[in-house]
């Protein structure tokens, strides 16, 4: 069947005419310049609806998983540097701060930095894992996927380079009146998806987060700001902690509240990235119809 320019020209003055209300969408329809989804897509980013869906996959076994992983991560982290901190001072005087200095593992300095930068590569694994894992549907949620482990030491050393790559080019932003730091953070917000959910590399992982903030950077700034913010109360409350004289549970639970605030952070990051990826996907295909050059469209 083949619809002419002259049927499309009857459909218009029809609508015009009030005698075929819906021929004009009808019409946007068969030419492919119409879908719900498309629809939906042009409605831009919901920061609302991120945060909604991110709360419901952080309370679930995944996100427990996530949030023992940042728990291990901060106090073990924590132990390292304060035990390799600790080995510069000298022997005397180490032994005196060492009730007040927290959190110390009985081991050198030098062991001490080997299991820091045996952490960094442990946790880029991680967050390959439970990235991959963070972005399943809702229904998966009870498993962590099949393939998981996919290309891991490739795709872990791309999440290390990803992440040096980013907090350099942020720290160097920062620098230039704090805005194109800002800027740079909101717009590689989503590095760790690219990367982990994506098979990307570095590169590429850096343009697709870039591709997927278009348009949204804005709105994902305020998780950028949350984030400072919240670093901001932390290294506020820290010392005030350590004042009450336990350095140990003040670190503890600075660690527990740091583990918690992450894990709802990277559970909204990762909505917002199911959701952001799939309007994208939306916008790419949903306007592609099957016109001809001629103008003339066939069913």
């Amino acid at each position: 069947m083949v619809l002419t320019k002259k049927w499309i020209g009857d459909q218009n003055r029809d609508f015009n005419t009030g005698l075929e209300p819906y021929s004009f969408l009808a019409q946007r329809t068969a030419l492919g310049l119409y879908s719900p989804r498309c629809e939906q897509s042009r409605m831009g980013f919901k920061l609302s609806h991120a945060i909604s869906d991110g709360l419901r996959r952080t309370l679930t076994k995944t996100g427990g998983l996530l949030f023992i992983g940042f728990l291990i991560i901060q106090i073990v982290t924590q132990a390292t540097v304060n035990t390799a901190v600790l080995s510069y001072f000298p022997i005397g005087t180490s032994t005196q701060m060492g009730p007040s200095t927290g959190l110390v593992l009985p081991v050198s300095g030098t062991v001490a930095l080997a299991l820091f930068a045996a952490l960094l590569v442990l946790s880029a694994a991680f967050f390959v894992v439970i990235g991959r894992a963070m972005v399943q549907p809702l229904g998966d949620f009870s498993t962590v996927p099949a393939d998981a482990t996919r290309h891991l030491g490739r795709t872990t050393l791309a999440m290390l380079l990803g992440g040096v790559v980013v907090s350099m080019s942020v720290f160097v932003g920062t620098l230039f009146f704090l805005v194109p730091g800002l800027f740079l953070a909101t717009s590689f917000l989503f590095i760790a998806f690219t990367i982990a959910a994506e098979d990307r590399s570095v590169i590429g992982g850096l343009k697709r987060s870039w591709a997927l903030a278009s348009g949204s950077r804005l709105k994902l700034f305020v998780l950028v700001i949350l984030t400072t913010v919240f670093g901001g109360v932390i290294g506020g409350i820290a010392p005030l902690l350590d004042l009450t004289g336990v350095p140990v549970t003040s670190e503890v639970i600075i660690a527990v509240v740091t583990a918690v605030f992450m894990t709802l952070y990277y559970g909204i990051l990762a909505a917002s990235y199911i959701q952001l990826r799939d309007d994208k996907s939306d916008v790419n295909h949903g306007s592609s119809g099957p016109v001809n050059a001629s103008g003339i469209l066939k069913l």
